[in-house]
């Protein structure tokens, strides 16, 4: 065999084995791809786009490990099993969704938003005690902001809102922070109002995680 053959053949060769080599390698990215977009999605509500439970918490937990000046507030829908009863499920599907739209637009993309479950959502957000009230004053309004079904129908909405400042509770803590801004949420159901958590709901007793008592509050905003 003439060198430039044998030179040709080792060419091929190495060709070959760079090829046989790169098309599993290629195989193995598209399925990492395809994995982290299947756990992304997993993280995810399908509903509202907002984090689920887990994912909502650890994303939390390291705004919370590594910024100053936030808040947790926690978000209930008001009345939404009449929603359900009167105008259907997927008008009930509709107002979680919107909700799920109006936090995230409200939160920013640096913050953890979650829906915890059922009509139940709660966001972790950089915001300083001096903003609070006014950021809050906003959420309410947007979240008391009328919903637009497919087929042209209305729904009211309303949502009772709790927050807890880690100024205010010296604390930055998760579960100390969510349990003192449900404890406000609740002082505060159906009021219109996002009320502010104080020290005192740290301390309250719970039952299934919504507290018992009743401290006093401060409030912060009201709906338009």
């Amino acid at each position: 065999m003439s060198p430039l053959l044998r030179v040709q053949g080792r060419i091929g060769q190495r060709a070959l084995l760079l090829t046989t080599v790169a098309v599993p390698l290629t195989g193995w990215a598209v399925h990492a791809t395809v994995l982290l977009k299947q756990l992304a999605r997993a993280d995810k509500d399908p509903l509202t786009g907002l984090l689920r439970r887990n994912a909502y918490t650890a994303r939390a937990r390291r705004l919370l490990a590594r910024r100053d000046d936030l808040a947790v507030v926690m978000v209930d829908a008001d009345r939404f099993k009449a929603v359900n009863d009167t105008m259907g499920h997927p008008a009930g599907d509709a107002v979680l969704a919107a909700f799920g739209a109006r936090l995230t637009a409200w939160a920013g993309p640096r913050a953890s938003v979650g829906r915890l479950g059922g009509d139940e959502f709660a966001v972790v957000v950089q915001v300083t005690a001096a903003h609070l009230e006014p950021r809050l004053a906003q959420l309410v309004r947007m979240l008391h902001t009328p919903v637009v079904l497919e087929d042209g129908r209305t729904v009211d909405v309303a949502a009772s809102v709790g927050a807890a400042s880690t100024s205010v509770l010296a604390t930055r803590d998760l579960a100390v922070l969510q349990r003192a801004a449900d404890a406000a949420l609740y002082d505060g159901k159906h009021s219109g109002r996002a009320h502010l958590a104080t020290p005192a709901h740290t301390t309250l007793p719970t039952v299934n995680g919504r507290r018992a008592g009743r401290p006093g509050t401060a409030v912060w905003g009201r709906a338009a």
